[in-house]
């Protein structure tokens, strides 16, 4: 989001545009999917701590929701715009479809910095956002979620205030809350447990077992924490990984050629995912630049992080031993990347496949929440590995008969099936 030069909404375009030209789409349909069927820009006044209000901008974007209601999360970053906004909305339809849950997409966002706000006024601007918005969201037509540096109390704030707003008791109003306030057992590690799943899947397909494999990760938030749990678990070896460090504006590398330890690097870890290098250093880790993450000669690249980190600048820093790149984070590579990724013939396993542990559990909250009848978590990690394993072998399926890029495949199926379901409706 940094880089003003980059525009997501017009990758997400693009990316659309490509997928549309192999359905053959008809132009009504194009013109429907192309854009946004609804937005919000609002003005969120919080009264500061030190007396004064400040006036935060925040979006919620609604792209389609034909299959379901719309869902999607809402993040809280400095750099924020509605570009932004609308890309992940768009990508969230694509990401429900794919993996066949009955949902649409759409995303939200305020302008601000977690880092630098007191709890106190987190809640004000969770509380403001809601009320800004409560009248288009909702259990039946929109339903938020955590995304980058928001957390179950922020969702829970959320809630408080949109059953407030409404007098009633609607905890499938919103996901990602703290278990025994109507979250979900397994959703903390769902994104990142269903990035490993894919990987899994992959590795079969390459007749690779899972122990002979290293990994590179970018990025040390919650996605990245839990698939590097899982993938050490199935025995594989993670070697580099990168994170923002606050106090010093910039990113840093942490490599342990012998394989990093990830509850060693936790307890270093602040609740943002940055890792303190004086200590990382003091334990071992070799500390470089922010961006070597992405010339480790590992086997396994896996950005978790932000979207366009894979550009045409640095796709040529990739190692030849790369097998597979599984994008934790949404629209992690640029299209001008995918052309090199796909020449080099490295297996891709695309964001809206490998990243959609997250909204699959918060499919499984929003039904046990409207049910009011809530599952163990051994039930709910095997209800995600199945579904995200069945959209694997749909994308991979695709991928081999069409003999097709992975991300066109796995467009292919999600476009597909929301411009069916338009038609279905009589939308176009």
């Amino acid at each position: 989001m940094a880089d003003k030069s980059f525009n997501p909404f017009e990758m997400a375009q693009a990316q659309f545009d490509s997928v549309a030209d192999m359905l053959d789409l008809e132009q009504g349909t194009r013109d429907l999917l192309r854009f946004n069927q609804r937005e919000f820009h609002v003005s969120i006044p919080v009264r500061m701590d030190d007396g004064n209000v400040q006036v935060f901008r925040g979006f919620r974007v609604q792209h389609n929701d034909a299959r379901g209601p719309a869902k999607g999360g809402i993040r809280f970053h400095p750099m924020e715009t509605i570009d932004t906004v609308r890309a992940l909305a768009m990508w969230m339809t694509w990401k429900c479809a794919v993996v066949d849950i009955p949902l649409g997409g759409a995303k939200g966002g305020v302008i601000c910095d977690p880092h630098n706000l007191s709890q106190r006024e987190q809640e004000g601007i969770c509380r403001g956002w809601v009320r800004q918005l409560s009248k288009n969201l909702g259990p039946l037509n929109d339903v938020p979620a955590p995304d980058v540096m928001t957390n179950p109390q922020h969702m829970l704030w959320m809630l408080d205030e949109y059953e407030a707003v409404r007098g009633e008791k609607l905890p499938g109003f919103i996901t990602g809350k703290p278990v025994g306030m109507g979250g979900s057992l397994g959703r903390t590690e769902a994104t990142g447990y269903g990035v490993i799943f894919n990987v899994r899947e992959a590795l079969k397909e390459l007749d690779i077992p899972p122990a002979d494999t290293t990994a590179s990760f970018q990025g040390f938030g919650n996605v990245a924490q839990y698939a590097i749990e899982l993938y050490t678990q199935i025995w594989g070896k993670v070697i580099c990984v990168s994170c923002w460090d606050q106090q010093d504006q910039t990113s840093y590398s942490f490599r342990k050629s012998g394989g990093i330890d990830l509850e060693e690097l936790q307890g270093i870890t602040d609740r943002f995912g940055g890792i303190d290098k004086d200590k990382a250093e003091g334990l071992g880790y070799e500390v470089l630049p922010g961006d070597a993450w992405i010339e480790q000669d590992v086997d396994i690249l896996i950005p978790a992080a932000l979207e366009n980190q894979i550009t045409g600048d640095n796709v040529g820093k990739i190692s030849d031993k790369v097998k597979i790149i599984a994008e934790g984070a949404n629209g992690p590579t640029a299209p001008e990347a995918d052309k090199e990724i796909a020449k080099r013939d490295i297996f891709m396993l695309p964001d809206l496949l490998a990243n959609a542990g997250g909204v699959t559990c918060s499919y499984f909250e929003q039904v046990q929440c409207n049910m009011n009848y809530f599952w163990e978590k051994d039930e709910v990690i095997g209800k995600l590995d199945t579904q995200i394993t069945n959209a694997f072998e749909a994308v991979n399926e695709m991928r081999k008969s069409k003999d097709i890029y992975a991300r066109d495949a796995a467009y292919v199926i999600a476009v597909g099936r929301v411009a069916e379901a338009c038609r279905e409706r009589g939308w176009v």
